[in-house]
């Protein structure tokens, strides 16, 4: 693992280079989770991270200490980040094994981060991890930059009674939270109007809508995975896709029992889950039932790579998740050439455009949502030529989505900050 570089410059965060160019940056990111654990936030985080060092800035990520010594990679290109292990431990269920917590107590990682003297602290949580960021930037006296992940309002069924106060209280802290960032980062048009109408009138810091990026590049030229072969299915088969965790707060099983639906309408439709989650034992028994026996499939936990090469042997891509920040494998799946058939929600029309690259289903209530999907997935499946129009949309116009140019809006808005320009 790379070492962590050495600590204080003299140079002032606003000096600019003979060129008129702003000079590399400092820029300390700080995680409440990290890989091998692999999620949107994990995935985000090493895209940011590698990112900025491909682009010549140095980095210090500041995450919880794994259990094992292998990382591992989500796929990200670039530079591996010098790193700085914060105190961790295993999260009490529901979180899954492997997702490794700080533990908030002065360690030799929050020195380390000090003395980095970084120009920004990027804080990827607003919780234990997001208040050592805000300290950080408090001591050497850099602009603190949130980028809000995660709708925690969605997973209040995990607390059971509690999740009425739990709310009110999650609600209350993040205000308070982001009224003491410079930046707040938004990945979806629709979080960022919500970030800004619970702030009010109070000075707000600045809210920028910048989506996580994706590798264009290695994304398009992974192989494609023969699904046919691989689960002895028909050859006229019409394979939709879904990929991510199999949670209660994704809609897995609304997208299911929407394809049960379909699959009763056209006997030629067949349906891989890929991934895994908590609902995952439950899901296998649903799919092992008489109407979709022999006819759905799923993967449990894999790499992302082979988690899209898989996703990309298909023919469309089904998402139901309405508690999304942006919804990034939809970004992956477009990138991959594949058609979406999505319900509305947060996040999922900066991505899919209706008509052009898929289908995006507005209704009232879970019944509507589910028969309105399952009649898109029946029309797509029927119509060869749309499918074959919009693939080529979705991966045409793919770079929309790189890594790069979403690093370099974070970069640009951190130079705004350092020059009073945002």
């Amino acid at each position: 693992m790379p070492t962590l570089p050495a600590a204080v410059r003299a140079s002032s965060n606003t000096v600019r280079d003979v060129t008129g160019a702003a000079p590399p940056l400092r820029v300390a990111i700080f995680t409440e989770s990290y890989l091998p654990y692999l999620s949107g936030v994990t995935v985000s985080t090493e895209a940011l991270a590698r990112g900025l060092g491909a682009a010549g800035h140095q980095v210090l990520l500041v995450a919880p200490r794994p259990a094992g010594v292998d990382l591992g990679s989500a796929g990200a290109a670039g530079p591996e980040p010098a790193y700085a292990w914060l105190p961790s431990y295993q999260a009490p269920p529901p979180a899954p094994a492997g997702y490794r917590m700080p533990i908030p107590v002065p360690s030799g990682a929050l020195r380390a981060a000090r003395e980095f003297a970084p120009d920004v602290a990027h804080a990827q949580s607003p919780f234990v991890s997001g208040l050592m960021a805000r300290r950080v930037a408090q001591h050497t006296r850099a602009p603190l930059v949130f980028t809000h992940h995660t709708r925690f309002a969605d997973y209040g069924h995990y607390l059971g009674p509690l999740a009425r106060p739990a709310a009110s209280a999650a609600a209350a802290y993040l205000r308070d939270f982001w009224g003491g960032c410079a930046a707040v980062v938004a990945p979806g048009t629709e979080l960022a109007g919500d970030i800004r109408d619970r702030l009010g009138p109070r000075p707000q810091p600045v809210v920028r809508i910048i989506p996580t990026g994706v590798d264009v590049a290695a994304i398009r030229s992974l192989p494609p995975v023969d699904l046919r072969e691989r689960f002895g299915w028909p050859a006229d088969t019409v394979v939709a896709v879904t990929l991510g965790r199999l949670a209660v707060e994704k809609s897995i099983a609304l997208l299911v029992e929407a394809f049960a639906l379909a699959a009763a309408s056209d006997e030629r439709l067949r349906l891989l889950v890929v991934g895994g989650g908590p609902a995952e034992a439950a899901l296998r028994e649903r799919v092992a039932a008489p109407d979709l026996a022999g006819r759905a499939a799923l993967t449990g936990r894999l790499p992302r790579m082979a988690a899209l090469s898989l996703a990309k042997g298909g023919d469309l891509f089904v998402f139901a998740s309405r508690t999304e920040t942006q919804g990034l494998v939809l970004a992956e799946a477009l990138t991959a050439g594949l058609p979406i058939v999505a319900l509305a929600g947060p996040g999922v029309e900066d991505s899919v455009r209706d008509g052009v690259d898929g289908l995006v289903i507005h209704g009232a209530g879970d019944g509507e949502l589910g028969s309105g999907l399952a009649q898109a997935i029946v029309s797509l499946a029927g119509d060869g030529a749309r499918r074959r129009r919009m693939a080529a949309a979705a991966a045409q116009d793919a770079s929309r989505f790189d890594v790069t140019t979403r690093v370099g809006e974070v970069v640009r808005l951190y130079n705004e900050l350092l020059t009073g320009r945002a």
